[in-house]
């Protein structure tokens, strides 16, 4: 059984940081590209960031550029989303998805190339 768990959302003022782990079990993690996702309420869920099983490459929305930073552990089997310099327009439910294919690119923001997803962790940013 394939699960996802996120972790470390919360209630952030404007300009802060919170890194966002995920860990998965029941996967082989270092095959699989991972993905981070976010809804905000009322919108479409939307891309984020994707890290390669390598983690050699990394690809990020345009909105989150050099603030999120995508990472992995392999031997851990988690995957972390480090977000500084946090804006009111980042308050969204975050969530991890593994993508479906062994040995992607990492560069898929198309969600429906993701087969698992975790249940989401709220990111809150205070004006």
């Amino acid at each position: 059984q394939v699960q996802l768990v996120e972790s470390g959302g919360g209630l952030v003022q404007a300009g802060g940081s919170l890194r966002l782990s995920c860990a998965v079990s029941g996967r082989a993690f270092s095959t699989y590209t991972m993905g981070w996702f976010r809804q905000a309420p009322g919108k479409e869920r939307e891309f984020v960031a994707a890290i390669s099983w390598s983690g050699s490459s990394t690809t990020y929305v345009d909105s989150v550029k050099g603030r999120f930073t995508i990472s992995r552990d392999n031997a851990k089997n988690t995957v972390y989303l480090q977000m500084n310099s946090l804006k009111p327009e980042d308050t969204a439910v975050y969530y991890c998805a593994s993508h479906s294919r062994r040995y992607s690119s990492g560069t898929d923001y198309d969600r429906r190339e993701y087969g698992y997803w975790g249940l989401g962790t709220q990111v809150t940013v205070s004006s």
